[in-house]
């Protein structure tokens, strides 16, 4: 059974940085799209940023561009994800998600069949 476990969130402070971790096991497919999500109250999930578990193709929410990057250990087990130049509407609940490749890796969660239990990141302007 496939488990991914988030670590890494917290408090900060507008302008600050954080570095939150995804590391998965379990999985049964090995070609894997792995992403980043994010839920703030009152809001549906959004996607934040994706990558395939074989290669360094990415892609970001417009709203994240510049100033978050997402990574993954060489297996494609471990996602990571560097947050800079955090702003107070970065304010959210984070999920890392996997999935299987379908065509190419997107950010809409229909797509991930698994899901972290979530890490809170707290901005504070």
């Amino acid at each position: 059974q496939v488990q991914l476990v988030e670590s890494g969130g917290g408090s900060v402070q507008a302008g600050g940085s954080l570095k939150l971790s995804c590391v998965g096991s379990g999985y049964t497919y090995s070609n894997r799209c792995l992403a980043w999500f994010r839920q703030a109250p009152g809001k549906e999930r959004e996607g934040v940023a994706t990558v395939y578990s074989r290669s360094d193709h990415t892609y970001y929410a417009d709203s994240v561009k510049g100033r978050f990057t997402i990574s993954r250990d060489s297996a494609g087990n471990t996602i990571y994800l560097q947050m800079n130049n955090l702003a107070p509407e970065d304010t959210a609940v984070y999920y890392c998600a996997a999935g299987p490749v379908r065509g190419r890796c997107t950010l809409a969660p229909a797509d991930f069949d698994y899901w972290g239990q979530g890490t809170q990141v707290t901005v504070s302007s």
